[in-house]
């Protein structure tokens, strides 16, 4: 009988999580397929950036709302690094309420939108408003919906490059985890065309795999134990990474855990106050060796602090960890960048939120039953930009 984060389906169906664990389970499976599609896109790619990268004072925004501008935090440093590009992250929420000032600058821009479902009121806008506002822009749509509404709008246009993700990542639970992961692989590997990391993949895959069989009664443990704070930590695109780990717990539990995020040197500005007895702490540490000096002093210092009640710290290589957190090493990826090392970090916070949801008594799948907070979001009217 099949089983999904250590639940079989008939458990899973009662607890109303089965499309959560199934789409956090199947992840490895669609990075892996999302990476085979962009690979026989191969000549299409070349044609449609080998024009977009002609513009040298290209700009490249990343965008989408909720998870999916996360998606972009998540990417945007450690592209810029490997592009010498300017890469910015900005959610279409901002592109929407402010284009003028989102689009000061009027350069040569390629927009990155990345979306579930398209059909968020904000997705469609936030293309419109940069084609009025720009006078040249470009766009890149990564969207796990043939009937979406950005997909439609923009796959026939010749200013546009769109691409489906696998079909099962159009999550059908509430929380994005297949869908916004999926969508991560598709941007890397789009942008950075013309480089081979098919090793890398797979080696992120394989490594992944194995995590979510390893680690998932240890993450269960933790999650039993009963914490109303978590504080996500991570440093450049690891940030994002953070931002998006708090968003899920937030949304899984319905609330019922306050979660937030930080880098760890601007945690220490204010933020730290947070910290109490029923507070646990997610470091997720940098395989850079500058920034991880930075990520260490942090770690040692909430150590010592000794108030939270756990600390965590998830890494990829053994050295100077502080003994006295949790320490979650991630196997086979010594040397992997931190955008290769967003994949296998992305999967604690979500199995994590996934099991302090079910301890709870919340119901991943649907976990606002009551309608305030929806799959696709309701209820935003979209303004003129003329008025």
């Amino acid at each position: 009988m099949q089983q999904y984060l250590g639940y079989s389906e008939a458990e899973l169906q009662r607890l109303s999580g089965y499309w959560t664990a199934k789409e956090i389970n199947q992840q490895p499976d669609c990075w892996a397929q999302t990476a085979a599609i962009i690979h026989e896109c191969n000549d299409q790619i070349k044609t449609f950036m080998d024009d977009v990268y002609s513009h040298k004072n290209l700009r490249i925004v990343l965008t989408g709302a909720g998870t999916s501008a996360f998606a972009g935090r998540s990417l945007a440093l450690g592209l810029s690094q490997r592009l010498q590009r300017c890469v910015d992250a900005i959610s279409t929420t901002d592109i929407v309420s402010n284009p003028r000032q989102c689009f000061a600058e009027n350069i040569p821009t390629l927009l990155v939108s990345f979306a579930r479902s398209g059909n968020s009121p904000e997705s469609v806008a936030a293309v419109e408003l940069a084609n009025q506002t720009l006078t040249q822009c470009f766009h890149l749509v990564l969207t796990c919906n043939a009937d979406g509404k950005l997909y439609k709008c923009c796959s026939n246009d010749k200013q546009s490059l769109a691409f489906l993700m696998p079909a099962e990542t159009n999550d059908q639970s509430f929380a994005m985890t297949s869908s916004f992961s999926s969508m991560m692989v598709a941007a890397f590997s789009v942008l950075m065309y013309g480089s081979d990391y098919t090793k890398e993949i797979e080696s992120i895959c394989k490594c992944s795999v194995g995590l979510i069989k390893d680690l998932n009664t240890q993450i269960k443990d933790t999650a039993a134990q009963a914490l109303e704070r978590v504080i996500y930590l991570g440093s450049g695109g690891l940030q994002g990474l953070a931002q998006e780990s708090a968003l899920k717990l937030l949304e899984l539990t319905a609330g019922k855990v306050v979660a937030t995020y930080d880098s760890p040197l601007g945690f220490r500005h204010g933020p730290k106050s947070i910290v109490n007895q029923s507070t646990m702490i997610v470091v997720f540490i940098s395989n850079d060796p500058y920034t991880r000096q930075y990520d260490l002093d942090l770690l040692a210092e909430i150590c010592r602090d000794d108030i939270a009640a756990r600390v965590v710290a998830i890494t990829a290589q053994a050295d100077e960890i502080e003994t006295r957190a949790d320490v979650i090493r991630i196997p086979s990826m010594e040397a992997a960048t931190d955008i290769e090392l967003l994949f296998p970090y992305m999967l604690y916070a979500q199995m994590y939120s996934f099991h302090r949801a079910v301890a709870l008594g919340n119901t991943p799948d649907n976990p606002c039953p009551t309608g305030e907070v929806n799959r696709v979001v309701q209820g935003v009217t979209i303004h003129d930009l003329s008025n």
